[in-house]
């Protein structure tokens, strides 16, 4: 078998901006969907599939290994990780689902088996609203639908940033104080029992993040995540020296190599490491095992599109430091509208089939009725 052509399939479905999906073919019929959407950024990774397509026409998609290094190791001279290592992200997880379609099997046969099926998830309660007690009524309504494990950020939306415009790195006491209310609020309203996440974007310098993990402290929250920019380790060493809470890092991390010196040095409690832009299926299962010798939980980060979510599923199905899996229960029907067959969402757990590969495919005809619009850049006119 020989990949024959791969086809870049782009999409905006309402709500979740742009997708972009890819479809590698062969000379024997099967086909296989993996995804390597990243927002913001869309245009840079179609350009990237478009480059990268040359490179695996020809190739027995069955190599999958051979395949992830080829592309890996061809594009270091400028740099593998960030655009090049989504891209390879996407092809990977296309490469998998062919595999498992191959051979008749899921994908979490392939890996191992299965160590947890149904996958639980955590979701997002709404930020974007204007009081303390809108965010803990959203949260109690998830809480309701069966979500153990909530994520929000009440600061960013009320700094008026993107989640990834690092300015400062301070933040207003007005602003401080309301998230504080906000998580206040949402525990008062959740219970002991529910995980409550804080998002941090990377949004804070030193001081500031320290300050945040120990004023929130008495909420009992699961974690701070990327509480500082992910440049600096040496930062986020500080921030751990002081914090009162468990830190997670990992979605703006691309491999395992960028993985080892946080394991190393013992720099976080969780890894929520992308499903695409660390390097898909393939590289999310090593660094899993990695971080299972450290005894540290994976929580896979990616809720962009369908797939990467379902790919995400499958590697975390046969992974036992698993702990829940991003997704955006918002954003259900959109994900849905991609795929031949809803998503089988149940009491916040996401089941997967004993179908071939993935166990999805992509909903073409939708994806052509839908196509991708102009990408928004934050803070242009």
């Amino acid at each position: 078998m020989k990949i024959s052509d791969m086809k870049i399939l782009e999409t905006s479905p309402g709500g979740r901006g742009n997708l972009i999906f890819i479809k590698i073919e062969t000379d024997e019929g099967l086909v296989g969907y993996g995804e390597a959407s990243n927002h913001p950024g869309s245009v840079l990774i179609t350009e990237g599939c478009k480059m990268m397509r040359q490179f695996i026409l020809g190739e027995d998609p069955n190599n999958i290994e051979r395949i992830w290094h080829k592309l890996f190791r061809y594009h270091t001279a400028l740099g593998s990780r960030g655009v090049p290592c989504s891209v390879i992200g996407g092809i990977d997880e296309a490469l998998w689902d062919l595999k498992g379609k191959s051979l008749n099997r899921p994908v979490y046969d392939l890996l191992g088996g299965v160590h947890h099926n149904p996958i639980v998830l955590y979701t997002h309660i709404n930020e974007h609203v204007a009081t303390s007690e809108e965010m803990a009524k959203d949260a109690k309504s998830k809480v309701a639908e069966g979500y153990k494990a909530l994520k929000f950020d009440p600061f960013d939306s009320k700094m008026k940033t993107h989640p990834i415009s690092f300015i400062s790195g301070e933040i207003s006491k007005e602003v401080e104080n309301f998230g504080v209310e906000c998580f206040a609020a949402v525990r008062e309203a959740v219970g002991p029992d529910i995980d409550i996440l804080f998002d941090a974007h990377g949004n804070f310098d030193v001081p500031t993040a320290i300050r945040l993990t120990q004023r929130l402290a008495p909420y009992n929250l699961a974690w701070i995540e990327e509480p500082v920019p992910p440049e600096s380790y040496k930062a986020l060493a500080q921030v751990k020296r002081m914090s009162k809470l468990p830190i997670c890092v990992g979605e703006r991390l691309f491999t395992r190599y960028d993985v080892i010196p946080f394991l190393e040095m013992g720099l976080a409690e969780y890894l929520n490491v992308d499903t695409t832009r660390t390097g898909g299926i393939s590289e999310l299962r090593k660094i899993s095992t990695m971080a299972e010798v450290y005894h540290i939980p994976v929580s896979p980060h990616g809720a962009d599109g369908s797939i990467q979510i379902i790919a995400g599923c499958h590697t975390m199905a046969s992974v036992p430091n698993f702990y829940k899996l991003e997704f955006f229960s918002s954003g259900l029907e959109s994900y849905n509208a991609v795929l031949d067959r809803p998503l089988d969402i149940r009491n916040g757990m996401l089941y997967l089939s004993n179908r071939p590969g993935l166990g999805w495919n992509l909903n073409e005809e939708y994806i052509k009725e839908h196509p991708p619009v102009p990408e928004r850049i934050p803070g242009a006119n």
